[in-house]
């Protein structure tokens, strides 16, 4: 059998920096975008010596904005791909896109290239919010993106939302959150702010007008509740899907699968590895795209290392941790390896076991970090 693996793509570029954003990411020109391609094209080439013994079951262009670069590109970089590497028939190709940075031809050869999966980042319904966020669009253009979406075909479509925004309240989050369900989309990503070091809202966190912790919990709470009633199921602790349309490549990270990362500052995880490419620009155009001067090795996962990331990840699914595929995967029984955690957590409402697995309760989601950091090695 094949060992399955996850491809990730970085695609630094973006058309402006959002204030809130952390991410690896920056404007560039065309003559940029294009030398960081051709670096791109050659580390395909040279990231894996044994690409045959792996069968790819997602793929995930990120960035920045993948959708910046010509279509035509795009397209080349999955035909690489697809030449390295043995694909699944059936895996999913997501690239992410910021609305107005589309057209027709352009999701209509990414279609034809095999991306099977877009993921907009929208973020509100309510443009007074999407200034102060800094956004490059309004909402009458993320509709504009969407409705050429599903004309080019593309029927699995994600929308990342953010709660918890500068001069939000709970009224406008719901707001948000029944224009974007009425969309009927296949998957919804809701994640709170978070004020990152180093960003201009975190500088400027003083004089923000941000909601209180009691609205934004109120603002979690109502979020599944609002999505549920259009069919739009809560399986992880920021995202909602109808049945079947849960994102396979972010279930790989939580269930702990292999992956792969290319481009500018990427990470990977093989083999109880974990490795990232350098986030130099320089260095990056400079390595020719040989791995052995881009990549950067993190740390080697021990036992316990890797016991405990696969409790902290798989906790943050609705349906939790496999007690059978704990034992599979380690030759322990979790509850051996486990017990003391467990049952502190089962008594205080917090944890819960059913049907061989472990799962946060709803009073532990809202207070998973506190949980998750006990299975720390």
């Amino acid at each position: 059998m094949k060992k399955e693996l996850e491809l990730y793509v970085h695609i630094p570029f973006c058309v402006k920096k959002c204030g809130y954003c952390d991410f690896l990411s920056f404007p560039g020109g065309s003559e940029a975008q294009r030398q960081y391609v051709e670096t791109l094209k050659l580390e395909i080439g040279h990231c894996m010596t044994d690409p045959e013994e792996y069968r790819v079951s997602s793929v995930f262009f990120g960035g920045g904005t993948p959708s910046l670069l010509p279509a035509a590109w795009t397209a080349e970089l999955l035909g690489l791909l697809r030449e390295r590497f043995p694909f699944e028939e059936s895996a999913e190709i997501t690239m992410e896109a910021n609305p107005g940075t589309v057209d027709a031809e352009s999701l209509r050869l990414l279609r034809e290239a095999g991306f099977n999966r877009l993921s907009f980042g929208c973020q509100s319904a309510e443009d007074e919010e999407l200034q102060r966020l800094g956004r490059i669009h309004s909402w009458k253009d993320f509709l504009m993106s969407w409705g050429l979406a599903r004309a080019a075909g593309f029927e699995n479509l994600n929308l990342d939302l953010m709660s918890g925004l500068p001069g939000q309240t709970a009224a406008s989050w719901e707001r948000t959150l029944r224009r974007a369900a009425e969309l009927q989309p296949e998957h919804i990503s809701a994640y709170s702010l978070i004020l990152e070091e180093g960003t201009p809202f975190y500088r400027e966190r003083e004089s923000l007008d941000l909601p209180d912790e009691e609205e934004e919990r109120e603002m979690y709470e109502c979020t599944g509740e609002i999505l549920g009633e259009y069919g739009l199921l809560q399986y992880e602790i920021s995202n909602y899907a109808r049945k079947g349309y849960e994102c396979r490549h972010n279930l790989g990270y939580w269930t702990g699968k292999d992956y792969l990362g290319l481009g500018l500052g990427a990470s990977s995880l093989l083999e109880g590895v974990r490795f990232h490419n350098t986030q130099d620009m320089k260095e990056y155009l400079a390595s020719g795209g040989c791995t052995e001067q881009l990549r950067i090795v993190d740390e080697r996962l021990s036992r316990e290392e890797r016991q405990a990331e696969f409790m902290i990840l798989g906790l943050r699914l609705i349906a939790g941790v496999s007690e059978l595929e704990f034992e599979k995967r380690f030759g322990q029984p979790l509850a051996e390896v486990y017990s003391e955690q467990i049952e502190k957590y089962r008594k205080l409402g917090l944890l819960k076991k059913e049907n061989g697995r472990i799962a946060l309760t709803r009073r532990g989601i809202s207070l998973s970090n506190t949980v998750m950091a006990d299975f720390l090695p």
